[in-house]
């Protein structure tokens, strides 16, 4: 399982989810460009002394990234987007080893190229007069859930 965050805007979620990953033992897709600086120094701020545990590549857009992914499909399988537009909650979702949770920009989700090309849009039910869960605490609650199912946590 990998997570893959598009186009991030915010160091410190990044940062948190790099950690996450070194923490949990999963591999993360950063795809450019950044809404921040992305260097060393950013992220060792960001994710303290984890960034020599954690299995992360860096795609320098969103077309780098699928041609990566298309040529590296042992790694890389089903692309799961999670969206307020979706309307299957990611708990009933069946997570696959080599699956890729996609997590939009803090600030714009993704744009509808990328919604017509991911295999599953998955959503974190949650109270109709709130507007958004962080983008790291949603991604932490989801890869849990894939972890659970996958390595039977």
């Amino acid at each position: 399982m990998r997570l893959a965050l598009f186009q991030p805007d915010i160091p410190q979620n990044t940062g948190t989810l790099l950690r996450l990953g070194a923490c949990l033992d999963f591999a993360l897709d950063i795809i450019e460009p950044c809404g921040f600086i992305f260097n060393e120094k950013a992220m060792r701020r960001a994710g303290m002394d984890y960034l020599e545990q954690v299995s992360y590549r860096r795609h320098n857009s969103w077309q780098d990234f699928l041609l990566y992914r298309a040529n590296h499909s042992e790694e890389y399988g089903r692309l799961v987007l999670m969206t307020t537009h979706a309307s299957e909650p990611y708990t009933d979702f069946e997570f696959q080893k080599n699956d890729v949770i996609l997590m939009g920009r803090e600030s714009a989700g993704v744009p509808d190229e990328v919604h017509q090309t991911v295999d599953a849009r998955l959503l974190i039910p949650m109270n109709p007069n709130a507007r958004s869960i962080n983008m790291a605490i949603s991604a932490a609650m989801v890869v849990g859930e894939a972890l659970r199912q996958i390595k039977n946590f």
